[in-house]
């Protein structure tokens, strides 16, 4: 992928002309974190993909993949917080040891989102043993797998500790895919006790299984009596439409015409497709609106009633291959129903093909629009 610049200093001028001089997020009213109140509370923001995660990226090229301009330029326009994937290869080298540089990445983030007023989570997104899109997965089936799943937690409990409570959270695991979801209960249990016996008062995010799908919720076995537990599901329904011509799915080789709202995939469109092509197509031909939309998010609403928790989204957007119109519809559409619900969100992602800001480095205008009102 082309490696777009930190912000393109045309964009970012006129955007903080439409902003105003002031700026900050204190004087935009974006709430600046209060130490006294002890909450870690979100309401809208943006992953920081590519960068500590799912990325070939080192050296200077990594550190200019995101700056604390980026972190200026995101509280500027109203995101309250920043969801930062980090995986095991990126922090740890294969004997196991810190990575001093990336490390240092991560602490700088941690420190331009505090000066801002912006939140974060910092997610363990992939792990050596565990790879959400991979056939063979270790840390279901290894016990040492497993082990070094509650070291790492130990090791960046350690780490991060001394972060307030109010500033940063930790998301356990991205999108756990077991083939048994008591799987998932059982080592979320078991990473949920590591880290609350180191501390007892960070916030926690915790999602289902099979890549954090709200349809899974009914099997999700929450650890009983924490209060400081904050429920996140993944949403990129319908995946023909939000994952169109993504060369990593099967749904992604489908380049016919797709259509939001209504039926996205008409029959006509597949005859003389492959079956397993048709197979990968069948969720989404069908009708898909707001009201739609709004159902498949109950499970996770269901939960939140019986155990008194938030809800998070934390990942969902789509791919900017779609046609524009109907993938602006879509995001107006899931914003309205998360909003509506309470769900606090974060857009999959920041930069790249997902993103609001593209490829070539450019805001992508309409779509802030869309998420942020103006």
């Amino acid at each position: 992928m082309p490696h777009p610049p930190a912000l393109p200093t045309l964009a970012f001028a006129v955007l903080c002309l439409s902003l105003g001089a002031a700026g900050t997020p204190a004087a935009r009213g974006t709430g600046q974190p209060s130490a006294a109140t002890g909450r870690f509370e979100i309401r809208r923001g943006t992953n920081v993909s590519h960068w500590l995660s799912q990325s070939d990226r080192r050296g200077e090229e990594r550190r200019r993949w995101f700056t604390r301009d980026d972190a200026v330029f995101l509280a500027r326009l109203g995101f309250d917080h920043l969801r930062i994937p980090v995986d095991e290869e990126q922090l740890w080298d294969e004997q196991g040891q810190p990575v001093a540089e990336a490390f240092g990445l991560l602490d700088s983030a941690l420190d331009w989102a505090a000066e801002l007023g912006l939140r974060t989570v910092v997610d363990l997104h992939i792990l050596r043993s565990h790879h959400f899109n991979a056939g063979d997965k270790p840390l279901w089936t290894r016990p040492e797998a497993q082990q070094r799943f509650l070291t790492i937690w130990t090791e960046l409990s350690a780490r991060l500790r001394n972060r307030r409570t109010d500033l940063v959270a930790y998301e356990l695991m991205n999108e756990p895919v077991a083939d048994d979801p008591e799987a998932w209960n059982r080592l979320l249990a078991e990473a949920h006790r590591t880290v609350r016996q180191l501390e007892p008062e960070r916030v926690l995010v915790i999602g289902s299984n099979r890549w954090q799908s709200a349809s899974a919720f009914d099997v999700l076995r929450v650890p009983a009596g924490d209060s400081r537990i904050v429920l996140s599901f993944h949403f990129y329904e319908p995946f023909a439409l939000t994952h169109y011509g993504a060369a990593w799915t099967k749904a992604g080789e489908y380049r016919g015409p797709v259509n939001y709202p209504g039926r996205v995939i008409e029959d006509r469109d597949t005859e003389g497709l492959a079956p397993d092509l048709v197979g990968a197509l069948r969720g989404s031909m069908r009708v898909f609106d707001r009201d739609v939309l709004a159902s498949l998010v109950e499970p996770p609403l269901k939960l939140a009633a019986q155990t008194g928790l938030p809800l998070y989204c934390g990942e969902w957007g789509a791919l900017d291959r779609a046609p524009r119109a109907d993938r602006l519809r879509w995001y107006a559409d899931v914003r309205a129903v998360l909003e509506q619900h309470g769900i606090a969100w974060a857009t999959w992602d920041y930069k790249g093909s997902f993103g609001i800001v593209a490829d070539d480095g450019r805001p992508d205008f309409g779509l802030l629009e869309t998420l942020l009102g103006r």
